[in-house]
């Protein structure tokens, strides 16, 4: 089993580039897994400045077809070449992959150093692809390990401390260019997805005046009910572009606010900053061009994010390399894992059938009873050293040495131990359908009680 991950960030590709390879973003894991590829299981992380996806191989012989098999999915579901679309993504394998994940988990390739929000955007890729199938159980333990790491150095170190994030440093620079006085202001925010989110939180901690939300999708009513402002509709926006002291987008919809839909709203030659934070951008380039207003993009969020002390990197880095050790040594010594079932499958096979002569000679007497104890008993102990020595092999990096063993000593065949290996994932996959299956099932019977009335709610049960 092999990691691979094909990246496109802020650091090496231009945002708009990474908004064109975001574009069904949500389909490319379920169909690079349609069995004519050699991937096991994917999850994509898409957020308002990367696009990666990851991806689980049988083993290293089969990355470059892996990779071809993504980059052939997201040409088609974004409308751009393959040539464009490889050229536009690095590729990591292995231990590579894991430590880039973690990193990123942590904070450390955000283009806020530090920030917290990705965090919550690599639990949330690992939770969708569960919901959608597509995670093995080893994804699973890599975004599960990785955003333990990014709770240990949130935990343990200044990193992030000042509570900076891309949303925190936007508002900041809408100050430097008007004033702090939030509370004066009135706000528009477009969107009601997890950026939208934070954001309202941040405006409601500098205590912003006014606060609409718009939504194309008409979700602005729900957003408005558990996040606060005040939802608005069609009719409602041009009156709230036309007062507006500030506007951010957080949407990265179809529609944009162009300088026509401000000029059309009547609020004349009044200052105005427009935060864009969407990646497919929610405000037309062409109010750049207005002198009434400003302008702030998620690169010049970039360019303004104000460098961490070097100690709290340099402890941060050290958390992630330590965790990545102690990962990668667990994934070498679960290498062993499909051998050592296999050779367990043929030695229980052996076992059965000399307890089956014993109960046809002695029938199920209290003597066969007392063999069969102490054979099981007897089996469990010679394969002790066995399965200890196959781990240790395997963490050394060695665990072919332990599949040429076993077809030595027992002809136990490679294609065994991959059938073995096949039948442990399919189980993990459906293990983690069920948690999600049944998490999804929770979180409706939760929405159904919260719609329902207090008093329906508790309401004596009267019985006929």
């Amino acid at each position: 089993m092999v990691f691979l991950s094909l990246v496109a960030s802020h650091s090496d590709v231009d945002l708009e580039t990474v908004a064109r390879l975001s574009a069904g973003a949500s389909e490319v894991a379920t169909g690079v897994l349609d069995g004519t590829t050699p991937i096991h299981g994917a999850v994509v992380l898409a957020t308002c400045n990367r696009y990666e996806v990851y991806a689980e191989a049988a083993s290293e012989d089969d990355v470059e077809a892996a990779r071809s098999a993504v980059i052939a999915e997201i040409a088609e579901l974004s409308g751009l070449d393959e040539h464009t679309v490889s050229s536009a993504l690095a590729t990591k394998t292995g231990r590579d992959a894991v430590s880039h994940l973690f990193a990123v988990g942590a904070g450390l390739d955000s283009a806020v150093i530090g920030e917290r929000e990705i965090a919550g955007q690599v639990r949330r890729a690992l939770i969708e692809a569960q919901q959608n199938g597509t995670a093995t159980g080893s994804l699973v333990r890599l975004f599960q390990t990785a955003s333990r790491t990014a709770k240990d150095v949130g935990s343990s170190t200044g990193l992030g401390g000042r509570g900076l994030s891309i949303v925190s440093v936007a508002l900041d620079l809408a100050e430097d260019l008007a004033d702090d006085d939030w509370a004066g202001k009135s706000v528009v925010v477009f969107g009601t997805g997890a950026y939208a989110g934070a954001t309202m939180s941040l405006l409601q901690q500098r205590r912003a005046g006014r606060i609409g939300v718009y939504s194309h999708s008409g979700r602005a009513q729900a957003f408005a009910a558990t996040r606060g402002g005040t939802p608005l509709t069609d009719e409602t926006l041009p009156e709230a572009l036309a007062t507006a002291d500030v506007i951010i987008g957080c949407s990265g919809g179809d529609n944009r606010i162009a300088a026509e839909d401000l000029a059309e709203s009547g609020r004349g030659d009044r200052p105005l900053v427009a935060i864009d934070l969407a990646l497919t951008r929610d405000f037309d380039p062409s109010l750049e061009d207005l002198d009434h207003v400003d302008v702030i993009t998620l690169e010049s969020v970039r360019m303004a994010a104000p460098a961490e002390q070097a100690a709290a990197l340099d402890e941060a880095r050290g958390i992630v390399a330590k965790a990545v050790d102690e990962f990668d040594l667990e994934l070498r010594e679960r290498s062993a894992d499909a051998a050592i079932v296999a050779l367990r499958k043929h030695t229980h096979r052996v076992l059965e059938t000399e307890i089956e002569r014993v109960r046809a000679q002695h029938g199920c007497t209290a003597a066969a009873e007392e063999v069969e104890f102490a054979m099981r008993r007897m089996m469990r102990q010679l394969l002790h050293v066995p399965t200890v020595r196959a781990r240790e092999l395997a963490a050394e990096g060695r665990s072919d040495e332990v599949v040429n063993a076993l077809g030595a000593l027992f002809d136990i065949s490679e294609e065994q131990i991959a059938e073995t290996a096949k039948q442990r994932r399919a189980k993990k996959t459906d293990r983690a359908r069920g948690a999600a299956a049944a998490a999804d099932l929770l979180d409706d019977a939760a929405a159904r009680r919260a719609a329902m009335p207090d008093d329906a709610i508790h309401a004596p049960h009267r019985t006929a």
